[in-house]
């Protein structure tokens, strides 16, 4: 097992790790710095497939954490990469917002709605009974059907929202195809980051505050995990599932490296 002192790459998780609700977590901003100061490739990692690395970056920025935009890895680039890599200039109906659309146009794919290579259902916000019925019947004729994460459902201020999961779910209902769901807890959502930053498994840490999606997705990319207690894993959520993380930490504040005592001469 790797020990955390061998660790030479990171990926985070990004809620519930670094920020809670556009707050940074004590000691986010300073392990960031720690990261940058020894040199260390890493990732901040999310699901969310809504918005485009530099949206996210000035997000953060704005909750007080310095993230250039090539430090962020997305559902959303992960589903381009992987379709990029299957179908080098293919083509894709989109359901999603710009972190999804843009990834995909970079990575080379043209969005139609005639025949296409792919459906992708991505993170909105905006979901049209139209462009969902379009949906179920361009994958009834024949278009492969993928996810760009698994999540049911999703945050808001008035309480959760329905998101990609349950979408996912009705067009599945509607035409008895499953989705190939690219984001966590798919180690896919992983290894596509390691391959960003050049970074192998012996070597690289998981920092996440899910059981059922950062960990089990890190022990099965065979990363060193580490998970959380600021999001929404406590011990009883810890206790239901049969595999555990190699480390659990109270917070980020806890990889920080000692500060030297100065000794008066």
């Amino acid at each position: 097992m790797t020990r955390r002192d061998e660790i030479e790459c990171w990926l985070t998780d990004m809620d519930g790790v670094l920020v809670h609700e556009n707050h940074p977590i004590e000691g986010a901003a300073e392990l960031l710095q720690q990261w940058r100061d020894e040199g260390k490739p890493y990732l901040v990692l999310t699901n969310n497939s809504i918005f485009t690395p530099r949206d996210l970056s000035a997000r953060l920025r704005a909750s007080g954490l310095e993230v250039p935009e090539e430090f962020i890895w997305t559902s959303a680039l992960a589903t381009a990469a992987f379709l990029k890599d299957q179908m080098p200039g293919g083509s894709a109906f989109v359901i999603g917002e710009a972190g999804i659309t843009t990834a995909l146009h970079e990575a080379g794919f043209i969005m139609t709605e005639t025949d296409p290579d792919y459906v992708v259902i991505g993170e909105t916000r905006n979901y049209s009974f139209e462009a969902i019925t379009k949906a179920v019947r361009l994958i009834g004729n024949g278009s492969r059907f993928i996810v760009t994460n698994p999540d049911a459902t999703g945050p808001s201020a008035e309480g959760p929202l329905p998101a990609t999961g349950a979408i996912a779910a009705m067009i599945t209902k509607a035409t008895g195809k499953e989705p190939y769901v690219v984001g966590k807890p798919n180690p896919m959502m992983f290894r596509s980051a390691m391959n960003r930053i050049g970074a192998h498994s012996e070597n690289t840490g998981m920092i996440g505050d899910r059981m059922d999606t950062d960990v089990v997705a890190g022990i099965e990319a065979g990363l060193h995990t580490i998970l959380v207690l600021t999001g929404i894993s406590d011990q009883t959520e810890i206790d239901k599932y049969p595999f555990r993380p190699d480390e659990i930490l109270n917070s980020v504040a806890d990889l920080l490296d000692p500060t030297p005592v100065e000794t008066e001469l």
